[in-house]
């Protein structure tokens, strides 16, 4: 599936509505969420192992992707995604979602080695995961995991920009 590449920066409020979890019904003083079977239990996958796919409820989570501009073959945060950060630092530390954990997902796209992708693209899950945290977001609400080139936006061209992205997904 294709997603617009993004031309403008996303608000904090923007980006809280993008993300806050959906209630699927209340009754009088009591809300219930919807809760992925895959929600209780699984291991999110680190450095040392492998990235698993996500289940379709994993898809349908609360999330963001958000076109983060790193160096050439680095993970070093460009500047000019500095206020994209910023924005969702604030949005992770407002009263919405300061209960909420989060994945952080790298992608590349589908230039270069698989292997060397997925390395890059944890090494970009992690450097956006140290500044969310740098900015004030708790440690223990934050994952960060590299998926390479394996979930690309923009199937139809594999070395499209957009399918270098960063995705925020809210957990709960």
């Amino acid at each position: 599936m294709y997603v617009a590449a993004q031309t403008v920066v996303p608000s904090a409020e923007e980006m809280i509505q993008q993300l806050k979890a959906p209630r699927t019904r209340g009754l009088r003083n009591l809300s219930v969420e919807a809760v992925s079977a895959n929600a209780v239990g699984d291991k999110i996958a680190t450095n040392s192992e492998e990235a698993p796919m996500p289940s379709a409820a994993t898809l349908e989570k609360p999330s963001l992707s958000l076109l983060i501009q790193f160096d050439f073959n680095s993970a070093r945060v460009r500047p000019e995604s500095q206020q994209a950060l910023a924005n969702l630092s604030k949005a992770l530390q407002s009263q919405e979602l300061l209960h909420s954990n989060f994945l952080v997902e790298g992608h590349t796209d589908a230039k270069g080695r698989s292997d060397h992708n997925q390395q890059l693209s944890q090494q970009r899950a992690d450097a956006v995961s140290d500044l969310l945290k740098k900015w004030g977001v708790v440690d223990a609400r934050l994952v960060a995991t590299g998926k390479g080139a394996s979930q690309l936006a923009n199937t139809a061209d594999p070395f499209a920009p957009e399918n270098r992205r960063v995705r925020i997904v809210n957990l709960d």
